[in-house]
Formats: C-alpha cells, structure tokens, sequence
C-alpha cells in the first residue's frame, strides 16, 4: 500500500468507500478488506451505515490506530449544537473515541461554514476528531472554509471522465489532501477502449489503470466495492505504474461528466 503523507500524517492511498452499502453486507464488506490490507475506510452520517462500519472494524482485530476512519457531518446537522451532539452520536457507532479525518459532506447555504467548522474544531482539541475537511467544495469555497479551520481535505467526484483540475492544482498549493469517490465512474470505466489498452500493457483491468492514474496524481481514492473480487482487484495497483504518456491519455479522457449533483446550479470551477 502506498501512502500520502500530509502535514506529518500518512493517508493510505486507497481506501474503501461505504456508500450504498448497508446491515450486513456493509459489515462483511468491511471486514473483508481489513483483512485483505485496507487501512483506509470511508462512511458518513448520511450514509446510515456507520454503526456497520464500527462493528466490522471491533471484529477486525486490526488495531484503531492502524486505520485512517473517515466520517462526515449531515447538512441537518450543520448549526453548532446538532454538529456537537451528531459527532459524538457517530463516534458511539463506530466504537471509537476518535476519526482520523470529520468532513462537512456538502457546502450549506442555510448554515454558515464558520458555524460548523467552529463546533468542529472544539471536537477537534477535545481530540475527538484529529483532522477536519471538507467534501463537494469548490475551490473559492475551500478558501472560505479555511479562514476558520486548517482543512486538511476536500472529498470530490473525480474520475478520468471529470477533470478536477483546479481543485488538484489548488491542493498542490495550500497542501491539503484531494481524496476522489467514485473513481471508476460507477462502473463506466470498465468498457473504456482507451482504458482497456492501457491495461492490457500492463496485465490490468481499465478499473486498475483508473485507480493507478489517480493515485500517481498524489490523489487518495477511495473506490466502493460491494463485491470481494472488485475489493481484491482495487487494492493491486501498486506493482506497476502508468508512463508520462499513458497518463496523458487517461486525462485526455475528460468530458465534463459530473455523476453527483445537487442540481442548484452552482459553479464548480470558481
């Protein structure tokens, strides 16, 4: 497993994404790629499955302080009071005193970032939470979130078919992480001609040259796999690497294909 270190804290470059995943097919998810090496884990209140995720990581044997947890805050829960209480309430089912990383999951309009980043970062002395980020935020919106806390991650879509661009360049700069969910586009990059080349030079999967072209861009992904061979394949990108040209021709992939959104009509470039 590769590693992303920022500001003094190594992130596995690939992790497990929870979303959609539920009772007990999310646990033994779970459990399944602790025990395959996974050490990087993502849920989210809005998810509904954090309880899941506790329990399979209790059962793991894999010490807490070997694996990178991820959660994130709810708009409902967004106003200083709600975030307080809701954060602790998450920690109760993931049976943890702590997450390595509390993400706001989507910019509010009704609550300001000041507000919910203020409650976090008392959890954060308290050391409930040891990072706090950010997820769907543009990059004016990023820079408005760090006036008031030291975000150390922006959650996005990012797949070869949606340029991030900005948001990398602007990672590279401010030095936080850039973490990608829905890396393989859904699914849709597995019948990819381009893709499909690529991995046939180097004995992989269009998924896997997906993944490895994020992770060469210092990007952390974090895939959902709801079946152990798409958890075991997503984990073997690290015994090859993509040329300066294989590279290019993934990003030339880009047309604008935005799998998540809310719809309201904002800006994701400003």
């Amino acid at each position: 497993m590769e590693h992303l270190e920022r500001r003094g804290t190594r992130v596995p470059a690939l992790g497990l994404g929870t979303w959609e995943l539920r009772g007990d097919a999310c646990t033994e998810a779970v459990e399944h790629a602790l025990a395959l090496g996974y050490r990087h884990l993502d849920t989210a209140q809005g998810y509904d499955n954090e309880e899941q995720v506790g329990l399979a990581l209790a059962r793991s044997g894999v010490p807490r302080d070997a694996v990178f947890l991820v959660t994130k805050v709810k708009p409902a829960n967004f106003s200083r009071l709600r975030a307080a209480k809701s954060v602790r309430e998450s920690l109760r089912k993931l049976r943890t005193d702590y997450v390595d990383l509390l993400l706001l999951h989507w910019p509010s309009s009704e609550v300001p970032v000041e507000e919910t980043l203020g409650a976090l970062r008392e959890l954060q002395d308290g050391g409930a939470v040891r990072h706090v980020g950010v997820s769907n935020f543009t990059p004016s919106q990023v820079l408005e979130a760090r006036r008031y806390a030291d975000v150390f991650a922006n959650q996005v879509e990012y797949h070869p078919y949606l340029s991030q661009a900005r948001l990398l360049a602007q990672a590279r700069e401010l030095d936080y992480l850039l973490t990608a969910y829905s890396p393989v586009a859904r699914g849709k990059v597995s019948k990819d001609p381009t893709l499909r080349e690529i991995g046939e030079a180097h004995g992989k999967t269009p998924g896997q040259v997906a993944l490895r072209w994020l992770v060469q861009q210092r990007v952390a992904a974090i895939p959902k796999a709801a079946s152990a061979e798409n958890r075991e394949r997503n984990l073997d990108i690290f015994d090859f690497a993509l040329s300066e040209e294989e590279m290019a021709r993934v990003a030339a992939l880009d047309r604008g294909e935005r799998l998540v959104d809310p719809g309201d009509g904002r800006d994701w470039e400003r």
